[in-house]
């Protein structure tokens, strides 16, 4: 457990390094979001932050909207905000959270962006080819609609994590939570041809041999702002109108099953969610999937 002589933001940090076992992305963004709060207070309060309190918190809120920032970025803002100060106050650093009573921005219900079968085909399509990059192009779009995993998930993936035989993935989620993944059989060959041939001429341009199952054009592990990188560019030589991200992959994933009648919990677990809540969401989708066939049909609709 932190020392409580430690400075407050260095012994969260610590807490979510060593007990929650967050990822470095998290990591990263947690110590972005509390720099913007630290540099608030310094100049426009001049208060310490274990003094702050609900009119700060308030304050600080009506900052964050004048500068333009959407609802959602504000509402992780506050989240981060309620972490840090849960946990100041589990160790006896401040005598109250002062984001407790805090209301979140409300959301505006946004139905997640998917790819329709006709669009994914045709990202497929520009990835076909006999070069490593268009194999490893392939193979990773592949992979992300195939399983609906995250893009620091896939970028994470070793080539042991992979078993060919079984057709399944391990997968090391948020949390460091392990899941296994079973793989459809166009992704299985397209991981199969990659792994076998563009793979291996990557992997002649690194003296490192890495073991990321997939890598860049220099033999290093795609990383992934690199993984992003690479799907702007098919996206952009499929269609002008695309405007899809890594994320949209895993909406089309959860979407397409719960289209053809897969079980939410089943979905739930394959996406590696905590919450059934955020699974559901994305039924949203198919209702209105549903209500549109529906005033196309229905003689009375």
């Amino acid at each position: 457990m932190p020392a409580v002589s430690q400075d407050p933001y260095l012994a969260f940090f610590q807490y979510l390094q060593v007990e929650k076992n967050v990822s470095k992305h998290t990591m990263a963004a947690y110590r972005r979001q509390l720099l913007v709060w630290k540099d608030f207070l310094r100049a426009n309060i001049e208060v310490d932050v274990l003094n702050a309190n609900d009119r700060h918190i308030r304050a600080y809120l009506t900052h964050l909207h004048e500068k333009g920032l959407a609802r959602t970025s504000i509402a992780r803002e506050l989240s981060v905000l309620r972490s840090f100060y849960r946990f100041l106050k589990r160790e006896s650093l401040v005598e109250e959270n002062p984001v407790a009573f805090t209301r979140f921005p409300t959301q505006p219900q946004r139905l997640p962006r998917f790819l329709y079968s006709n669009e994914l085909e045709k990202l497929l399509s520009v990835c076909e080819g006999d070069n490593p990059l268009k194999q490893r192009d392939l193979a990773l779009i592949e992979l992300l609609y195939a399983t609906g995993i995250r893009a620091s998930e896939c970028c994470g993936l070793q080539v042991s994590d992979v078993d060919f035989n079984t057709e399944m993935v391990h997968v090391i989620g948020k949390n460091r939570k392990e899941r296994y993944i079973p793989i459809g059989a166009y992704a299985i060959d397209a991981l199969l041809r990659y792994s076998e041939d563009g793979r291996r001429t990557l992997t002649t341009r690194s003296d490192n041999h890495p073991s990321a199952l997939f890598l860049n054009v220099r033999g290093g592990a795609l990383t992934d702002r690199g993984l992003r990188y690479v799907l702007n560019k098919r996206v952009n030589e499929a269609s002008s109108s695309l405007d899809i991200s890594p994320h949209s992959l895993r909406h089309t994933f959860a979407t397409h099953l719960l289209n053809e009648g897969a079980d939410l919990r089943a979905v739930q677990e394959l996406l590696g969610h905590e919450s059934l809540t955020t699974t559901q969401r994305y039924t949203h989708v198919t209702t209105e999937r549903l209500r549109t066939i529906y005033q196309g049909t229905h003689p009375r609709a």
